[in-house]
């Protein structure tokens, strides 16, 4: 039970408060009110005294701020029924505030942990349970999340969640205050985010135009100043050399340049004469199809309108279509006037103009003047024969020296011995792995060709097309080494192996087996003219890439220690004693009497995939895998003296050749066409090989697996060509 003072003190406290209520009541629902009050406020004389901050002013009433402030104030002095104030300084009373708890933790701000991760990307903390921590250095936990549902629902029955925002830092959704509401508002409306903000206040002068008596600072005036400037000096000796020399006359009267010049007027002033001096071109004159009443003739037809309208700009021989009208008043305005007039402008100021003199050049003189293919026959242009009897690729094809016969090498392990005419298969050698190069022996006292099959090396006498003094005279020549037992002996370190075959494959007509130390497979094999001595060429063998082989001793020699790059394709100079290796880029000369380095083709390819040399010896061809054929004249340069690119082969080519007695070269590529070139060279060394490509031979291949042609071969004497192709076949073309 409470005393009668106490009931007397809260009958008071109510009574106060009811009182407070209707105050503010009346001042939300009485404009009148507010507008009397405000009056009555502002008559009071400045001599009554006032705390600071408790007048109103007409801002005040009419906003929504000031009836929150009012209800504030009024439940403020409800929980605080006793004030204190004390006489200030100024004479007004001052009111005495409750003293601050100094402990950092009496203070409210920190009764939510605030993150002080500070400025940085808060995916940083994505993986962690986390989000932050707080002024004490302990984690703050990730507030809980749900699904989209949970999100939805949340969504549905918070009543403020429209006006509410995630805060990145505390992981919490914050809601907006009536001012940050309204900023976004002011923004969306493409207003000033402050509301009391003047764009068109008028600017502070901080720094005045006039000039004032006193000066800023009473520094002495520098030396500087009384010295002359250098740069002055330089300015006047430059104007007096320019007098000395004639550029600058004193005394002559300058001729007052006009301001502005009439681009469409020729009554101009002449200007004076100058070199650089280009006049504008003038705009055409207008014709008959721009009238507005045109002949019939110069009317466009609807399917010319359509065709006119379906051309790009750039392409229109005119950038109107003529129309008719019935009088001049009814021709409306020129819709492109103001575009055509620009354009017309940075024309005459952008565009350069050149002074050029016409040349009457006719552009057929500049092309070259080439024969006609009529009169540079014979050259083969059909198909005549196929020899189809191998069951896999066939990789290369060598022609005897007397043109009757022909062997090839394939993929099934076999090695047949063809008749040119006829195209019958005489004879089929079974060979241990894969034939890839065959040569004939070029002289034609030794019946006998050479064949490689991984890194072996074999010479086959076929008995079967030759004389029996032939094939003795044969194999005394290719075995008369095995007597040489001396050097065999003698030799340290053995490159390859000399030996003899076994009854099986002597009955078979293979004379000698030579076997190589390296394992690597053996591309190519290249005879000697005296067919003596051949090459063979291992791309992948490194130091032991080419070896050069004595087939009457039996001896093999190194000639080079180290090579430079991968070697492609390796021959002997017909003629000279020379040496060509063609590497990737390079195809080096070297000359085996002096064994040194002659000359370096430099050959301006990617990778060369095959080289041949003219019969004459001053000029070779090599192919590349990027479709590129170059023509090397010896004696010119050591670059080509042609490149020819062939716009219609879109793979490698895999060989060229020469013929040995006609002026023919081929090259075979990967999309089974064969090349036929005339290439003409002349014993004046004043006049230029004439290069003319004179036949494409198609449809002789059929392309299997990206691969064409593989390898061709002219025949010695006749004006033919033997091609062969993955697809198993083999081709005479006459």
């Amino acid at each position: 039970m409470l005393s009668d003072e106490e009931d007397e003190e809260e009958i008071d406290f109510f009574k106060q408060h009811s009182e407070n209520e209707e105050s503010i009541h009346d001042i939300m629902n009485s404009g009148e009110e507010n507008d009397n009050f405000n009056n009555g406020t502002s008559g009071e004389s400045d001599n009554d005294e006032y705390i600071a901050g408790d007048s109103l002013d007409d801002d005040d009433l009419d906003s929504r701020d000031y009836v929150e402030k009012v209800f504030d104030d009024v439940s403020s002095e409800s929980e605080n029924t006793q004030e204190h104030y004390v006489i200030g300084a100024d004479g007004n009373p001052r009111k005495i505030l409750p003293e601050i708890d100094p402990v950092y933790d009496s203070d409210s701000s920190t009764e939510n942990p605030t993150n002080t991760v500070g400025n940085i990307p808060m995916e940083w903390y994505d993986d962690y349970p986390h989000i932050g921590y707080n002024i004490d250095g302990k984690k703050i936990m990730k507030p809980a999340k749900g699904d989209e549902l949970d999100k939805f629902l949340e969504n549905m029955e918070d009543p403020d969640s429209w006006i509410s925002v995630k805060d990145n830092l505390t992981q919490q959704n914050v809601k907006l205050t009536n001012e940050e509401l309204e900023i976004i508002h002011r923004i969306q409306m493409g207003s000033y985010p402050k509301q009391d903000y003047d764009p068109y206040e008028p600017t502070v002068e901080w720094f005045t135009s006039q000039t004032e008596v006193m000066p800023l600072n009473a520094t002495p005036e520098p030396k500087r100043r009384f010295i002359p400037s250098k740069w002055e000096a330089k300015r006047i000796m430059k104007l007096v050399r320019a007098i000395r020399q004639g550029h600058i006359v004193p005394g002559k009267t300058q001729i007052q340049k006009p301001r502005f010049y009439n681009l469409w007027n020729d009554t101009d002033q002449p200007h004076e004469e100058h070199p650089m001096l280009i006049p504008a071109p003038k705009t055409k004159l207008p014709d008959h199809e721009e009238s507005y009443n045109p002949p019939p003739e110069y009317l466009l037809t609807e399917k010319e309108k359509k065709m006119w309208e379906e051309m790009d700009p750039e392409d229109r021989e005119k950038n109107f279509i003529p129309q008719k009208y019935s009088c001049l008043r009814a021709v409306p305005a020129y819709n492109r006037f103001i575009q055509e007039r620009f354009d017309r402008c940075l024309d005459l100021y952008l565009a350069p103009r050149v002074r050029r003199n016409k040349l009457n050049i006719d552009p057929e003189s500049l092309i070259p003047k080439l024969p006609n293919p009529k009169d540079l026959q014979p050259f083969p242009t059909s198909l005549t024969l196929s020899y189809d009897a191998h069951t896999g690729r066939v990789r290369c094809i060598s022609i005897d020296p007397t043109g009757l016969w022909l062997i090839s090498g394939s993929d099934d392990k076999t090695i047949r011995l063809w008749e040119m005419i006829t195209g019958r298969c005489v004879k089929t050698w079974e060979i241990e792995d894969i034939v890839h190069s065959v040569a004939w022996c070029p002289i034609k006292e030794v019946c006998a060709f050479a064949f490689s099959c991984t890194n072996k090396v074999g010479i086959i006498s076929p008995t079967c097309i030759c004389e029996e003094e032939v094939a003795i005279s044969t194999t005394q020549y290719v075995t008369a080494g095995f007597d040489n037992t001396q050097h065999n002996v003698e030799q340290k370190s053995k490159l390859v192996d000399w030996s003899k075959p076994t009854n099986q494959q002597n009955l078979n007509g293979i004379l000698v087996i030579i076997q190589h130390v390296h394992d690597k497979t053996i591309k190519q094999i290249a005879w000697h003219k005296k067919g003596d001595y051949f090459s063979t060429t291992a791309p992948d063998a490194g130091n032991q890439g080419i070896l050069i082989h004595h087939l009457t001793k039996h001896q093999t020699q190194q000639p080079f220690r180290k090579t430079r790059g991968i070697i492609q394709s390796a021959m002997f100079h017909p003629i000279k004693h020379l040496f060509f290796v063609a590497t990737q880029r390079y195809v080096r000369i070297y000359n085996l009497m002096k064994q040194e380095l002659t000359k370096t083709l430099q050959a301006g390819v990617k990778w060369i995939s095959s080289l041949d040399i003219h019969p004459m010896g001053d000029n070779i061809i090599i192919g590349s895998y990027d479709k590129k054929l170059c023509w090397f004249d010896l004696d010119l340069s050591s670059k080509p003296y042609k490149t020819l690119r062939y716009l219609f082969v879109f793979f490698a080519i895999r060989n060229v050749t020469y013929h040995k007695r006609l002026p023919l070269f081929a090259s075979c590529s990967d999309d089974g066409l064969i090349q036929i070139f005339h290439g003409m060279v002349y014993n004046d060394l004043l006049q230029n090989p004439l290069i003319v490509p004179v036949k494409i031979l198609k449809d002789g291949h059929q392309v299997v697996n990206s691969l064409g042609v593989l390898d061709c071969e002219f025949h010695p004497t006749q004006p033919w060509i033997i091609s062969s192709g993955a697809d198993h076949t083999i081709n005479l073309w006459t």
